[in-house]
């Protein structure tokens, strides 16, 4: 299961200053070779659609962005990556969500410590992506807020952020963080579980720190995300008074919106997206 990620803090875990990845590539990554079935591809027309590079502290930050060709002012979506990176599945979500007139932007947040769309083991992608800290990625996704802002056609007062599988549990800590978001939609993202230096904390942990409304879609055949935590995080939001809605999909699994996995499960994802469309129209484009 790729969320089941074991604890793994290498020498230079926090220090490192360097990106290891300037690009975010084309295609998708090697470890979901061969890609199943039939992906959606989404086409770029009336889009601009590509790789942009967003300054961080530490140098370019490699990132994949689309919207629509004309106007301004769009809402903006973060779109964080699920454990592959920010591979073609990622980018056409990006594309989907700018044909529904948002910015997209999904940055690679791994950037400093590999390029694991060259990795065909899991394991080693594991190792990989649990040396990435929590607060460097958060640190991360308020530079790609800032610039889509500053530098792109988005309205930075209507943010909002969707995530998939590692990337769903960093939706739940950004809504937790960013005072500014104003929807957030995090698909099959762990909510509890293990701690260590470089996640301190669980989605569970910071409940009473929800800044902005939470879409949660699961999958209750999810081995990886056990029932009762989903329940927990319902029970914690209620207490804590904040605007959370899980949805459980009784036949679907961990990554069911993936269409380039036999994971994904065609009236789920719709739904989903369709559900997650929704909130998003409901908090962003008001």
């Amino acid at each position: 299961m790729e969320d089941d990620l074991r604890p793994f803090v290498g020498s230079g875990a926090l220090s490192r200053r360097e990106f290891v990845v300037t690009t975010v590539g084309a295609g998708f990554a090697w470890a979901v070779q061969p890609v199943w079935a039939e992906p959606i591809k989404t086409d770029a027309n009336g889009l601009v659609a590509g790789e942009v590079k967003i300054p961080v502290a530490d140098g370019q930050m490699p990132a994949y962005r689309a919207r629509p060709a004309s106007g301004k002012g769009f809402p903006i979506v973060l779109v964080v990556q699920e454990i592959f990176g920010v591979h073609e599945y990622i980018q056409d979500v990006c594309r989907r969500l700018a044909k529904l007139g948002y910015l997209a932007v999904a940055p690679a947040l791994y950037a400093r410590q590999g390029d694991v769309s060259k990795l065909s083991d899991n394991s080693e992608i594991m190792k990989v992506v649990a040396n990435v800290p929590d607060a460097q990625v958060i640190s991360d996704l308020d530079a790609a807020a800032d610039w889509v802002s500053k530098k792109e056609p988005g309205n930075g007062k209507k943010l909002g952020i969707t995530g998939f599988c590692w990337g769903g549990r960093i939706v739940w800590l950004y809504a937790a963080h960013n005072p500014k978001l104003a929807a957030a939609v995090a698909w099959y993202g762990r909510l509890a579980g293990q701690s260590n230096e470089l996640r301190p904390k669980n989605p569970i942990d910071v409940v009473q720190d929800l800044k902005a409304p939470v879409l949660g879609l699961y999958g209750e055949k999810d081995t990886g995300i056990p029932l009762n935590s989903i329940e927990q995080m319902r029970e914690a939001a209620k207490k804590a008074g904040k605007t959370v809605e899980i949805i459980v999909y009784p036949d679907a699994g961990h990554a069911f919106h993936a269409d380039y996995r036999p994971s994904y499960r065609a009236d789920a994802a719709a739904d989903g997206w369709s559900k997650m469309s929704a909130w998003f129209k409901k908090y962003l484009m008001s």
